[in-house]
């Protein structure tokens, strides 16, 4: 049963009218007082309640009222409601212990789904108390992306099994290269949504300028350029799921016109006044700290609680060494079977140098490391002292004796490898180093080593 509280007797109608709909049993009071006695009498599933209830604006009456329905109902999850002006207020309830909180006037279609989400989450099955383990993840869920089954990284899993039916949007958090957008992947791959769109957006690299036209399209001519339509990201993801990567590098100025659409739902293409609905999971991933971005208002706290209704943390590599020799083993037959190269080993001293390693770049950095190591060595059992040339030195001159199965040199291969990288990083070096497991000023060095040109071209003033 679902309790609504609020003054406004059109509200309660509305609210109560829609709930039953959507099959839901539901009561509404009008104060603070009648709430406190009705969840003393009989304790709510879930409370959907107003943050005002006299002519005071303050919010004072809803949050004490919280706290005191938190004090007699703990674990019942409460939504607000407030006007879309008064977000600063439902952003103080949220640190009160509010599970979520909609703007007047609300969409049915997320309200619903926040509830559902609400009731979910408090009710998981008693068999996802126990923990995760792989055999048993392998057969119920889809996550054959995702190698290795270390203790951390099974907590994890564990964690997206229980999330990923719900419509909750998910914060994911961690080190560059653990594996962020595969875990997205794996929750979308495992929602309702999986037959649908998964789209992913690296927020890093979308500029201030061209922010509304990528998130939410434009009409021909809307400003200079503008030769065809362009359908925006949220358009595409429509019915599936968005994946809003490096969400900690948007500018303040963008963050506003995203927590609108996430709160909303809706969203106007640049030169066109129709508005258009969308109904996207929002999955978020960062590897900043936003709660010290927030302190230093760099970061709006609306979004963050916006984006952060559950958070899954990605350990870095070096807390999941168990998972090592699976990962390289991985990363040695894909390189294999993509370069037409015989199936190549590692030494037992391979291995355990590989577990020694510090792995800044994490996964990424592995992965590198490995694919690297079986193109240069060209050998078919890859020993310690294989890996701790390359591992000691990543700036060491590639050998041009080896060749690639297509013909190619390593250096030109090296040279399309950072060309690649180049184009889907849109020319920013920083985040094409990261790509490549290097260091900005080895990049630097091999551009030009290479000739690639950068002045003058798109990546100029990356």
């Amino acid at each position: 049963m679902i309790l609504i509280i609020d003054d406004d007797a059109a509200v309660r109608t509305s609210l109560g009218f829609v709930l039953k709909r959507a099959g839901f049993e539901t009561a509404a009071v009008s104060t603070p007082e009648e709430a406190l006695l009705f969840v003393r009498q009989t304790p709510p599933e879930l409370v959907l309640m107003d943050m005002n209830f006299s002519m005071a604006t303050s919010g004072e009456e809803g949050l004490r009222l919280l706290r005191q329905v938190g004090t007699l109902c703990p674990g019942v999850p409460v939504i607000l409601i407030t006007a879309w002006g008064s977000i600063a207020l439902a952003v103080e309830g949220m640190r009160a212990g509010a599970f979520d909180f909609v703007t007047k006037p609300w969409d049915n279609t997320a309200l619903i789904g926040s509830i559902h989400t609400a009731l979910a989450l408090r009710k998981p099955k008693m068999e996802d108390d126990r923990p995760l383990n792989r055999l048993e993840a392998d057969r119920r869920f889809h996550f054959e992306n995702i190698v290795g089954r270390s203790d951390a990284l099974m907590r994890v899993l564990g964690t997206v099994s229980r999330i990923a039916p719900t419509q909750a949007p998910v914060l994911i958090t961690g080190e560059n290269g653990t594996g962020k957008e595969l875990i997205a992947e794996a929750i979308h791959a495992n929602s309702p949504r999986a037959g649908r769109p998964f789209v992913k957006v690296n927020l890093g690299g979308v500029s201030h300028s061209l922010f509304e036209s990528e998130m939410f399209g434009h009409r021909k001519g809307a400003f200079t350029d503008a030769y065809s339509d362009r359908t925006g990201r949220f358009e595409m993801a429509d019915g599936g799921t968005i994946f809003l990567d490096e969400i900690g590098d948007l500018d303040m100025s963008c963050q506003v016109k995203l927590l609108r659409v996430l709160q909303d739902r809706t969203f106007e293409a640049l030169g066109d006044s129709r508005q258009r609905r969308v109904d996207v999971r929002i999955v978020s991933a960062t590897n900043a700290d936003l709660k010290q971005m927030i302190a230093g208002r760099t970061f709006r706290e609306d979004l963050f609680y916006r984006i952060n209704l559950i958070t899954v943390h990605l350990p870095p590599l070096r807390e999941r060494k168990d998972d090592i020799p699976l990962l390289a083993r991985y990363f040695a037959d894909r390189q294999a079977q993509q370069n037409s190269l015989p199936e190549v080993g590692f030494t037992r001293a391979a291995y355990e140098y590989l577990c020694r390693l510090p792995w800044p770049g994490n996964v990424r950095e592995l992965k590198n490391l490995v694919e690297r190591t079986l193109l240069i060595s060209g050998k078919t059992l890859i020993d310690a002292d294989d890996i701790r040339e390359l591992a000691g030195d990543r700036d060491a001159p590639t050998l041009h004796m080896h060749m690639s199965p297509d013909g190619l040199t390593l250096d030109e291969q090296e040279k399309q490898s950072i060309l690649r990288a180049l184009d889907k990083n849109a020319g920013n070096l920083s985040h094409t180093a990261r790509d490549l497991g290097i260091s900005r000023a080895a990049l630097y060095r091999r551009i030009e080593k290479y000739g690639i040109r950068t002045a003058g071209s798109n990546y100029l003033g990356l």
